[in-house]
């Protein structure tokens, strides 16, 4: 019961959090099939991929300088996204809203 507890207590710090490392780890999924496929491929997982990650990929290749290649946008944006995870513990961390591991003993 105390682990469920945890999870629905503390919920505002998990819902996000699960969602921007699923973006996260999409992103390097897209950047390592671009490898493989072409960017207008109608493989399900490719397509998966890119209509997850589009929402943050978009803004990261306009705003990335030109003198980095197309290619590494998703690993650029993948940088962002863990940044923004950060953030969100730190700022959660200083209003005190973080879960907290129970004591030993």
């Amino acid at each position: 019961m105390g682990s469920q507890d945890i999870w629905w207590s503390y919920w505002y710090f998990h819902i996000p959090n699960y969602f921007l490392s699923l973006v996260f780890y999409c992103l390097f999924g897209r950047f390592f099939l671009s490898f493989f496929l072409p960017p207008d491929s109608q493989n399900y997982i490719y397509r998966s991929f890119r209509w997850l990650t589009e929402w943050i990929y978009r803004p990261v290749a306009y705003l990335t300088p030109s003198a980095i290649p197309p290619v590494l946008t998703a690993p650029v944006a993948a940088f962002w996204v863990a940044a923004l995870r950060v953030v969100l513990f730190m700022v959660l961390y200083q209003l005190g809203l973080m879960p907290r591991a129970p004591a030993a003993g």
